[in-house]
């Protein structure tokens, strides 16, 4: 499923600093490092960083839930809170970020067949799921609109990934990008219930 070029043509650099700058990078400068920071068959940077995502969004929700058991947002299984926690990450990390991540790829690339004829590869749409999650470090943060204003612009990120990697119009780009950026963002990182929770403050 994954794969790691020891030494690509462009791509990431590799490690702590590596994941640190790429995630200043993308968030700032998104066109220049889709440009210069995605390689061909090279998706293990882009795993990894995705990765770091979801358990950093986890630590923070978790840290910010205080110390109780009730309101945990993780289960707790016979009262040892610690193991529940490691377990569930171990989860997180090592089966469900890295199938949602290939299964959203799949559909994506799918979606792009008809109308992206200079389309990259399969490697290429991994690693630009993976590097638009940067945003949602945030939504462990239990505020409603720091968590939509996260998942939205990691959906933004996606849909500019998918132009620069994919040679396709920004307009086309937001149409083929709806379904699984609304599955990864929307239901993934809980930015629907964000917006609802937003929406039902105004009512």
């Amino acid at each position: 499923m994954t794969q790691w070029v020891e030494n690509p043509t462009g791509g990431r650099e590799r490690g702590p600093r590596g994941i640190a700058r790429a995630w200043v990078e993308v968030l700032l400068r998104p066109r220049r490092f889709y440009r210069v920071g995605i390689a061909p068959g090279d998706q293990a940077p882009g795993l990894v960083f995705a990765v770091c995502v979801v358990t950093a969004a986890s630590l923070l929700r978790l840290a910010l839930a205080g110390e109780t058991v009730v309101g945990s947002p993780y289960p707790t299984l016979g009262n040892q809170r610690l193991l529940s926690v490691a377990l569930v990450f171990s989860v997180i990390a090592a089966l469900v970020a890295p199938l949602v991540l290939h299964l959203t790829a799949a559909l994506q690339t799918f979606l792009l067949l008809p109308f992206a004829p200079d389309r990259a590869g399969v490697s290429e749409t991994v690693q630009v799921i993976g590097y638009a999650t940067a945003p949602c470090v945030l939504v462990g943060v239990p505020i409603p609109a720091v968590q939509a204003l996260a998942t939205g612009y990691g959906a933004v990120l996606f849909v500019i990934g998918i132009h620069e990697i994919h040679s396709v119009s920004l307009p086309w780009a937001t149409a083929l990008c709806a379904l699984p950026a609304a599955a990864v963002f929307g239901v993934g990182f809980g930015g629907f219930e964000a917006i609802e929770a937003l929406l039902s403050t105004v009512r």
